[in-house]
């Protein structure tokens, strides 16, 4: 799948490379499809990379005329958003998490004797919820920790007050093996039950240091009371408890409440704001905001905080906020937090504003670029009268020594720029001697008979480094493939940097300054070096297995052997006969040690 518009291309490579999750617009900017990443930019761009045979990916890419994304901490976070944002905007080719289920929970309900247990759906009845989760193993890991440390009733009995002095329940099994205290025949209190719960409520809400600290007091209590069975138990709590992972920030114990930051940088404002709608991230948006009239951070966010609130549906009354902010409104107010899971929420509402800032600065210079390859390639048409942009360009050139090991090289360029990837050697094989004319129909003719093969594009523009001579045998080779006319060729002398056009008697002379000459003079002097490199390493080549492969008795992998070991002629020939023995033996070491000798006198 190819991209077809500039602004698409634009944005894949403004993408960062962190998690996050990513929304694909149509033309009337609604959401179409949200995904999530762990980097972004591999992700997205491989919508447009491959050749899917999923016809939903085929025809979902089709739609696509924009792409928006969100940054955030973890793979974990975007997983969680990904769910929250589908399930609020019901894009139109998401499927698998459209429905009503949703990630589990645990609930610490509201009763007497609390129960600790995993659901999906929420009750507004006054209990506590943590989550959700996206791996229900790690749910479970939890979970059995909690079971496994805390005694925690496992029973769905009524324990109210009044229920148990009826006296009408009895202690189960899970008192006999230690997994309750029995509060169902009055062996707990309620009070001794309330503390290990309020424990519990500790590690689902991710406070691990302040547990620890509470668990820390209690064995060294205990220790100093000389109970050191109970204080072993505690110890082995704390070790537990330190292995396990802190929640997400995506979603939190927070409930209902919007974030916004912003940002200034020289003569514009960069904002971020988020929508928390019980306890997870359901909006994230940021914007660029042009400081045309002077106006202070505060103004700024006095019309905007209002504008965005309209935007999103927000009837949240509290907005986080990373400036502080003297003005007060009637339907919300404002809290600059400076720790806890409120400040994570405006670092990752300031990680988003860093983000788009980056991603605007990028595009900036992108559409630069973009803008000062077109005047370049309008050039470039314009001087060599093309039909159309030279967006594909190729120049060819030839080397040889004394007519010994010919070679020539294409390389090409794509929008004005060297696609290296595309470059190719020719070894000359039917010409005999220094003949450059012959060599350049060569290779013009094999490029062009198997880019036509091949069913691959032609080049907007041929440049071949000669003048009348050359060019009129790669014209030759072109006419044999019934290319001459279709594929646009031209010639350049080095001397004068005259341009020659085929059939034409005189050359042409470009402004030395012309922006299309700078061009054309790169390209021809990329494919020279290109040339003389891969010249110079079959010279080199040569000239060492000429000379070694003289030696009578030593075959192609002692050679090799040889060259693995010491790299160069020069070394083996200093190589002490000892050393060359270990390597090859002794009569092939004679061999080698009694030519260099004789070498040297």
């Amino acid at each position: 799948m190819n991209l077809e518009s500039g602004a698409l291309k634009n944005s894949l490579k403004v993408l960062p490379t962190s998690p996050g999750i990513y929304k694909f617009l149509d033309k009337e900017d609604r959401i179409i499809y949200i995904g999530k990443a762990k980097n972004l930019k591999k992700r997205v761009s491989s919508y447009f990379s491959k050749n899917s045979n999923n016809f939903k990916t085929r025809t979902l890419v089709k739609s696509i005329q924009g792409i928006e994304h969100v940054v955030v901490g973890s793979e974990k976070d975007a997983l969680l958003l990904e769910n929250n944002l589908i399930k609020s905007h019901q894009p139109k080719y998401n499927v698998l998490l459209k429905d009503d289920k949703t990630y589990p929970w645990i609930v610490v309900k509201n009763e007497a004797f609390p129960r600790i247990f995993s659901t999906r759906k929420k009750i507004k009845d006054g209990s506590a919820y943590y989550g959700p989760y996206t791996s229900v193993r790690h749910m479970n890991i939890l979970l059995n920790l909690i079971n496994e440390i805390y005694p925690i009733r496992g029973c769905k009995l009524d324990l109210s007050e009044s229920k148990i002095m009826e006296e009408k329940y009895s202690i189960c099994l899970d008192f006999h093996i230690g997994k309750c205290k029995g509060p169902c025949e009055q062996k707990q209190s309620e009070k001794a039950y309330q503390s290990i719960i309020s424990e519990a409520k500790l590690l689902l809400s991710g406070k691990t240091k302040s547990l620890l600290q509470l668990l820390g007091q209690k064995m060294k209590s205990l220790a100093e009371k000389y109970e050191f069975e109970e204080a072993e138990k505690i110890k082995k709590n704390i070790e537990s408890i330190k292995k396990y992972t802190a929640k997400s920030i995506i979603v939190s114990n927070l409930k209902n409440l919007d974030v916004f930051t912003i940002v200034k940088k020289e003569k514009a404002f960069y904002i971020n704001f988020m929508v928390i709608n019980e306890g997870a991230v359901v909006y994230a948006y940021s914007n660029k905001i042009k400081n045309l009239l002077d106006k202070t951070p505060e103004e700024i966010c006095a019309v905007q905080i209002d504008l965005l609130k309209e935007k999103f549906n927000s009837s949240n009354r509290i907005v986080l906020v990373n400036e502080t902010l003297e003005f007060e409104h009637p339907s919300y107010s404002f809290e600059y937090p400076q720790r806890g899971e409120k400040k994570q929420l405006i670092d990752l509402s300031l990680k988003n504003v860093q983000a788009y800032i980056l991603n605007q600065r990028k595009k900036e210079i992108l559409q630069t670029e973009n803008s000062n390859e077109k005047r370049v390639l309008e050039t470039i048409k314009k001087d060599f009268k093309l039909k159309s942009l030279p967006v594909h360009m190729e120049c060819f050139d030839n080397s040889n020594f004394q007519g010994s090991f010919p070679v020539s090289a294409c390389v090409v360029f794509r929008n004005g720029r060297p696609s290296k990837k595309d470059y190719r050697h020719f070894n000359v094989k039917t010409v005999d001697g220094p003949d450059d004319f012959a060599t350049m129909k060569e290779v013009v003719y094999r490029r062009y008979k198997r880019l036509q093969d091949e069913k691959k594009s032609m080049p907007d523009l041929v440049i071949v480094d000669g003048g009348k001579g050359q060019l009129s045998a790669a014209v030759s080779a072109l006419e044999e493939l019934d290319l001459r006319g279709k594929v646009p060729i031209v010639g350049i002398a080095k001397r004068l940097e005259e341009i020659f056009f085929p059939g034409d008697r005189y050359p042409i002379y470009l402004d030395k300054r012309s922006e299309s000459l700078k061009v054309i003079q790169f390209m021809r002097n990329e494919s020279h070096r290109f040339g003389i490199e891969h010249h110079r390493n079959k010279r080199s080549s040569a000239a060492i297995h000429s000379e070694i492969e003289n030696i009578q008795g030593v075959g192609p992998k002692t050679i090799q052997l040889l060259f693995q070991e010491f790299k160069t002629i020069e070394r083996i020939e200093r190589t002490k006969i000892s050393e060359l023995e270990r390597l090859v033996g002794k009569q092939k070491a004679k061999l080698i040690h009694q030519y260099f000798e004789k070498t040297r006198l």
